[in-house]
């Protein structure tokens, strides 16, 4: 076991009764204030350190909050910095929305377990200005939070309050200094993650060759969505309507990070059906680089949320006391996964079906690439790879653009529906409503 710090954030509605919402309303746009001044001195040269210190003299929050909310808009700026060569674009130097205020817990804001189990808070919105009152939300969060109360391994940290769905919110983060993730040498099934721009497949596989199981998330709602959001943002910019072109930003932001929070949920609970699991993603740091399709290609592709997917399953399976490792992505699309033969060309794979050009082994081409990622981590640990065995039926799980499955989870969360190449719905329960689609033939001709 190895121990590692993890960090949750708990959503919050705001029940006010001393105090208002116009004040949490002057204190956001304070904070809008305080974000576009620091984007303003930076597009003026100034050195990171003088905007701060320039900044905070002159806002009208506390000090530790101030720095807080121009540390936000620097990291803004950093991203910015460092993806730029890939079309990455400057924060907007004005935004007319307000900007969330970010806060320390003890100075900024403070929360209280009463006996009753209620949670009250105390937020200073600005200098000298209170807002009180109690916390409501998700039993789930409310658990989580009693727990960090009551146990000395749980620290509060920061939170933000922001105005979201026409009512006060705050986002708070508790995290546990010390959980305990198993090691990756201890694994006993190796799953292999490759992430695609519709889909997520999995390939479960034992230390000698036997793929346990197999499966393929799809999200083809995310791509529709982010080209149409895409669509409506270059229209915008013509027409030169850059306040809008924000809240449509906004939007997208938070239609893909709900989308793919989902799933990375999906992907954990599927992963943790087997014995001492390891996942093992694509090392993505060197991709954009990599990737050169032509304009359209390369927009498509550098801005995919492969990270932030990454990311997601990675930390929910972390919580579960799942490690995760990576390997070298290269050539896993590309290459025959059976050992003997280990042909390597582009042209064994046509869109989502693999034949090896070599001894003609087919397989779906994601599923595969999930098992010559098991295949490459064992190498790289062992220096072994095991000769694989005949692989299963692949099966695909379909999110659906719209509308809900029939099965939820423990926090209401509607799971995803099968649903077949013909389009025809799967009403069954969530191991059930994973239909197999499309047979795979992996046997090889002798």
């Amino acid at each position: 076991m190895q121990s590692s710090k993890l960090t949750q954030t708990l959503s919050f509605g705001l029940d006010i009764h001393t105090g208002s919402g116009d004040d949490l309303q002057t204190g956001c746009l304070e904070a809008r204030r305080i974000r576009n001044e620091t984007n303003r001195l930076d597009r003026q040269g100034w050195d990171w350190n003088d905007i701060k210190s320039t900044v905070v003299d002159n806002a009208d929050h506390v000090n530790n909050t101030t720095q807080l909310i121009v540390d936000k808009a620097l990291g803004e700026l950093e991203t910015y910095h460092d993806n730029k060569d890939d079309g990455w674009g400057r924060p907007y130097p004005y935004i007319d929305e307000s900007y969330p205020m970010v806060m320390n817990h003890g100075e900024g804001y403070r929360l209280f377990l009463e006996n009753d189990g209620t949670v009250r808070f105390r937020i200073t919105a600005t200098r000298g200005t209170h807002v009180k009152g109690e916390l409501r939300g998700s039993p789930d969060h409310f658990n989580r939070l009693q727990t960090v109360f009551n146990d000395n391994e749980w620290r509060v940290g920061t939170a933000e309050v922001v105005h979201k769905h026409d009512e006060w919110r705050l986002h708070v983060t508790v995290t546990h200094e010390t959980h305990h993730v198993a090691s990756k040498h201890d694994a006993d099934t190796i799953v292999g993650v490759d992430v695609n721009e519709d889909c997520i497949a999995l390939a479960a596989m034992s230390r000698g060759g036997s793929v346990e199981d197999s499966v393929v998330f799809e999200y083809p709602s995310v791509k529709e969505k982010r080209h149409e959001f895409f669509t409506k943002r270059k229209r915008m910019q013509k027409a030169e309507q850059t306040a809008f072109e924000t809240v449509v930003k906004t939007e997208e932001r938070d239609y893909v990070h709900d989308r793919l929070h989902k799933v990375s949920r999906e992907v954990v609970d599927w992963i943790s059906q087997f014995t001492d699991p390891v996942i093992v993603f694509e090392d993505l740091k060197d991709m954009r680089e990599s990737i050169d399709y032509g304009t359209r290609m390369n927009r498509r592709l550098h801005s995919l949320p492969f990270a932030a997917l990454q990311e997601m399953v990675s930390y929910k399976a972390a919580w579960e006391g799942i490690p995760s490792d990576d390997v070298d992505p290269e050539y896993t699309s590309q290459r025959c996964p059976r050992t003997e033969c280990q042909h390597t060309e582009r042209a064994n794979r046509r869109k989502k079906r693999f034949k090896c050009q070599q001894c003609e082994f087919q397989d779906h081409a994601d599923r595969k690439a999930a098992v010559c990622v098991v295949q490459e981590w064992l190498n790289e640990q062992y220096g072994n790879v095991p000769s694989l065995e005949t692989l299963p039926r692949v099966r695909t799980v379909r999110r659906a653009a719209s509308g809900r499955g029939g099965a939820t989870d423990s926090h209401g969360h509607d799971l995803c529906s099968g649903v077949d190449r013909h389009g025809t719905s799967a009403q069954d329960s969530s191991s059930q409503a994973r239909e197999e689609v499309n047979s795979v033939a992996s046997a090889v001709p002798e």
